[in-house]
């Protein structure tokens, strides 16, 4: 099932997590942190706004209706975010009340052909690879290498089957028949931190570290371009 076909199909309602920011979540973010183990708003300030400067160039992989892209707005008054998605995500969005300093960019692949090399100070992505096969994910991160400035920082949530053992299936809301397919008929594909770290320098990257340790039910890698 995570084919790019079926990517493109499977969240064309726009995904919305509400408020990340809200010291109050709304019914929708209760639900999703039930089942990820894990807070929105405390991974917002500990993975991403650490590693934003007012005037940052970002980059975020799939949207959807752009929760994380608005927190992220409130925090580069100077700066810019650039976005990709299967979707056509502007009339979630809605760039126009951004000036510039927000693109939304619909792609047919993961080749970031639309974007310029040596640009991106910081590349984030949740809910996104955790959907995607293990081919897909080497095939994003190599792509996307070339786009950050060297030096610069990338964080990823994705699926950790190994986390999701301990934390419970039913808990995590994955199916458990899951185990018993493969991973082009599940929405949920098999992957853990072993495999993401060496998907991850395989594809060139350094792996600072394999897992921020924010979630229950999955992991966050962080990620370098070291040149």
């Amino acid at each position: 099932m995570p084919t790019i076909d079926w990517l493109k199909q499977e969240f064309d309602y726009g995904y919305d997590s509400g408020d990340v920011l809200s010291l109050v979540p709304n019914e929708t973010r209760i639900q999703e942190e039930k089942r990820i183990g894990g807070s929105y708003r405390e991974v917002f300030l500990k993975a991403i706004l650490p590693n934003l400067k007012p005037d940052s160039k970002v980059l975020e992989l799939g949207p959807g209706k752009g929760s994380w892209s608005k927190a992220i707005l409130n925090y580069i008054p100077d700066g810019e975010l650039q976005v990709l998605d299967f979707q056509d995500v502007k009339p979630w969005l809605k760039p126009a009340t951004y000036g510039r300093r927000l693109t939304c960019h619909i792609v047919e692949d993961n080749s970031f052909s639309k974007l310029a090399d040596n640009y991106f100070d910081f590349f984030w992505s949740f809910g996104v690879l955790c959907h995607n096969n293990v081919e897909n994910i080497a095939e994003i991160l190599k792509n996307s290498l070339p786009k950050l400035k060297p030096g610069s920082l990338a964080i990823h949530q994705y699926a950790d089957w190994n986390k999701l053992d301990t934390y419970g299936w039913e808990k995590g809301g994955v199916p458990l028949f899951f185990q018993q397919q493969s991973d082009d008929q599940i929405w949920w594909p098999r992957n853990n931190r072993a495999t993401m770290e060496s998907i991850a320098q395989q594809a060139g990257w350094s792996v600072i570290v394999a897992d921020l340790g924010l979630l229950q039910r999955d992991s966050m890698i962080v990620l370098r371009r070291l040149e």
